[in-house]
């Protein structure tokens, strides 16, 4: 049986193959963090948890502004686009963002003391901060580079390697250190200096051009008008945490953090179906097939509602595993944040139809939408009802993404797939109702554990009894890229 395995996966494409290690990529460095959190929850009070994810979301929101994200979009059309001088392209873009880091690095240096005020870090926080843009930005430009070229062997030992040594380097440096935020940060700094620095080394000398006027102009034009959804993204994935510690206070901050990377685990699910479904759905558009993915759709957003209604269902067990009882009111953050994510896959869902047809300002609008609601939202709700809250205006606000888009989706294919509509608004409704409607029903049962147990166990019963349907509607996503070739 074993060699039948290895026969089948050395009979793959190499496409199939680079696809499956990339996604394996993905889990490693999200796994490997959720596996560690129990120990890092334990040596971090809830206010030192709450400063270093805090200090994650402003780096969030400061790479985009001093690396303008030029390893995201530009950088992966950019290597297609001059193919016969992907090298060159590459160094030069590196070289583009080393000058990008080192002038904000001399802003910074000049107005230390109003950059300190302003983002509440100290002064070796902030620089580590801009240490990570860099490097960062150094692993996202090679990384893109393996994946257009398929290699996905040094991709995963790379990752591997990387993904161990920052908790093995944190933990000791937590441990022995009195300031043990920065001494988290400044961990995860050194590992990606250290493992980073030779692969910006490497594509330097594979292309020895540090400066490129054409690609330079190329890069900032073609990025910069992307700067306000990249912003939007990162403003609705981080702006809470930040609002919270500065409106409730570090330990709340922590503990809403704590319960919003657990639920965000869950969008790997949505990466893992996106993976397998996107470059299908595509071309079921460009062979005017679409009405093929929306069973294929229906089917994927049932089985993204089911693992976040699982992880709603066992959310007090998961806190009590992942930290310590000072971190326990998280339970009541995760239920709002893990119906987001079923938002947040029906989006990509819709958005397909969008990116098929480069309809980018209307994906801009949306972003922009939803992350200026997130902060009104935060604003008027956290002072009034806590850092609870904030989970809420969380799903609203993935609610008020995802319906834009479906709106722009309709329009889209009124205009460009001769009226076809690819899903039905009663369908989806309904499904997002009883999902909604079965993830609050268990929230209520937090304080009533024979309930909830009693409802776990018919849930249990009722996927037994579908287990032939369950099956079948995992084959049917599993085979979705054959069937209609």
């Amino acid at each position: 049986m074993r060699s039948g395995i290895i026969d089948r996966y050395k009979a793959l494409p190499k496409q199939v193959k680079a696809s499956v290690w990339f996604l394996i990529c993905s889990f490693l460095q999200r796994g490997i963090s959720v596996l560690t959190t129990p120990i890092f929850t334990r040596l971090l009070s809830t206010a030192e948890y709450g400063s270093y994810n805090v200090f994650y979301s402003w780096l969030g929101i400061v790479t985009l502004f001093v690396s303008l994200n030029l390893y995201a979009g530009v950088f992966g059309q950019g290597l297609v686009k001059f193919d016969k001088e992907r090298t060159v392209f590459a160094s030069s873009l590196q070289g583009l963002t080393v000058t990008l880091v080192f002038a904000w690095t001399v802003i910074y240096l000049i107005f230390r003391d109003f950059w300190n005020n302003l983002f509440s870090l100290t002064t070796v926080q902030m620089l580590a901060m801009l240490l990570l843009v860099w490097t960062s930005a150094i692993f996202g430009f090679w990384a893109t580079e393996q994946r257009v070229k398929l290699s996905y062997v040094k991709l995963v030992v790379v990752t591997l390697v990387v993904s161990v040594a920052k908790p093995v380097i944190g933990i000791i440096f937590v441990v022995n250190a009195d300031d043990k935020v920065t001494a988290r940060i400044l961990g995860i700094a050194l590992v990606e200096l250290l493992c980073y620095f030779g692969l910006f080394v490497s594509q330097m000398l594979r292309g020895k051009k540090f400066f490129s006027a054409r690609f330079w102009k190329y890069a900032v034009l073609f990025n910069l008008p992307l700067i306000p959804h990249y912003l939007s993204q990162t403003v609705l994935g981080s702006a809470d945490r930040i609002m919270i510690e500065g409106m409730v206070g570090e330990s709340e901050a922590g503990i809403y953090s704590l319960a919003y990377s657990i639920s965000m685990i869950m969008t790997l699910f949505n990466t893992a179906l996106g993976y397998t479904i996107g470059p299908w759905a595509y071309q079921k558009i460009k062979d005017r097939k679409a009405k093929y993915i929306e069973p294929i759709g229906y089917t994927s957003l049932v089985m993204i509602a089911c693992v976040n209604i699982l992880l709603i269902v066992f959310a007090p067990e998961i806190i009590a595993v992942f930290a310590p009882p000072s971190y326990h009111a998280a339970i009541w953050v995760i239920p709002p944040v893990a119906m987001s994510v079923y938002f947040i896959f029906a989006y990509d869902l819709f958005s397909q139809v969008e990116f098929y047809f480069e309809k980018t300002k209307l994906i801009m609008i949306a972003s922009v939408v939803a992350a200026l609601m997130n902060i009104l939202l935060n604003y008027i709700f956290i002072p009034q009802y806590g850092y609870v809250a904030a989970g809420y205006t969380t799903l609203f606000c993935y609610i008020v993404y995802a319906f834009c888009h479906y709106i722009f989706m309709r329009k889209i294919c009124k205009d460009y797939m001769e009226g076809v509509q690819i899903y039905s608004r009663r369908k989806l409704l309904l499904l997002t109702v009883i999902f909604l409607t079965a993830g609050f029903m268990f929230m209520l049962t937090y304080n009533y554990i024979i309930v909830r147990y009693v409802l776990i166990l018919g849930l249990c019963l009722a996927t037994f009894i579908k287990r032939k349907m369950i099956l079948e509607n995992l084959k049917i996503i599993l085979q979705s890229r054959q069937k209609e070739k």
